[in-house]
């Protein structure tokens, strides 16, 4: 099954709903940040440069039917995904200006390849629907190039901008990790889709260590830019994700990953808890 069929799946035939499969993952029984920003994307029909915001208050579950609601109102749109009567997401799509900034530079290929999982909708090596992304990190920048696979071109020939909210998702998640040493998830997703590239070029994906900050009032969430660029150095995309470090959860997830990746690598990114 395609990438953009499975997502559009996960809306029910009047967008009321919205059942991710177990495919969209991105930590352990947790929907991958970026798949629930497209997921808005799709059911609002987005259209030319376009900025999404999630504000994610707790996980979302996969292979659950989750209560999704669309306001209209307006030139743009707002959504809340709940579980039951919990919430779970507050989203918004509003028109964005197409004009485009700088980009960092992506880590040069010898850098620290950054652990991958097995189901990873991101990095998985065993997820059929997933990107397969290789990341990578040095001392100033984490990021990596990314070939589209198949399943990954909109009905217009573009790519599906599930791919781009997961590269910078997945890439603020390691940026926050990497200057915490702890795990955690993305909290707030803001991103711009500038101009979405044709589906066949390479896409490159980097943020600045250095850029990386703690919020004065509460040193556990910390801001990161991170953007994305076409095969001819356009920038495409960019996004201001919040990282909430939650003191303990790399123990779980670092002993998760010892299957897939050196022992060394995970004492490295997360040196408070692999050993």
């Amino acid at each position: 099954m395609l990438t953009t069929d499975a997502l559009r799946r996960a809306l029910d035939g009047d967008g009321t709903t919205l059942t991710l499969d177990r495919g969209f993952q991105g930590l352990p029984d947790t929907a991958h940040g970026g798949s629930v920003l497209a997921a808005f994307d799709l059911v609002a029909g987005g259209r030319g440069p376009r900025a999404l915001r999630g504000q994610y208050l707790r996980r979302v579950p996969l292979g659950v039917v989750l209560r999704l609601t669309v306001d209209r109102a307006g030139p743009g749109h707002a959504f809340t995904l709940r579980d039951g009567g919990a919430m779970l997401v507050e989203g918004a799509l509003t028109p964005a200006d197409a004009t485009a900034g700088a980009a960092a530079e992506p880590p040069p290929t010898e850098a620290m390849s950054l652990p991958i999982s097995r189901g990873c909708f991101a990095c998985g090596t065993d997820n059929p629907l997933g990107l397969g992304a290789r990341l990578r990190a040095d001392d100033a920048v984490v990021g990596g190039t990314w070939r589209p696979r198949p399943g990954f071109a909109a009905t217009d020939g573009t790519l599906a901008p599930v791919a781009l909210t997961t590269l910078l998702d997945e890439a603020a998640f390691w940026l926050g990790a990497l200057a915490t040493g702890e795990s955690g998830m993305t909290t707030d997703l803001r991103v711009t889709l500038h101009d979405l590239p044709p589906a066949d070029g390479e896409i490159t994906v980097a943020g600045a260590r250095a850029a990386v900050r703690a919020r004065a009032d509460d040193a556990r969430y910390w801001d990161t830019a991170v953007s994305a660029r076409d095969a001819g150095g356009r920038l495409v995309a960019s996004a201001a994700i919040t990282f909430v470090a939650v003191r303990g959860a790399a123990r779980r997830l670092a002993a998760g990953m010892l299957a897939v990746n050196p022992p060394e690598l995970l004492r490295r990114v997360f040196p408070g808890y692999a050993r």
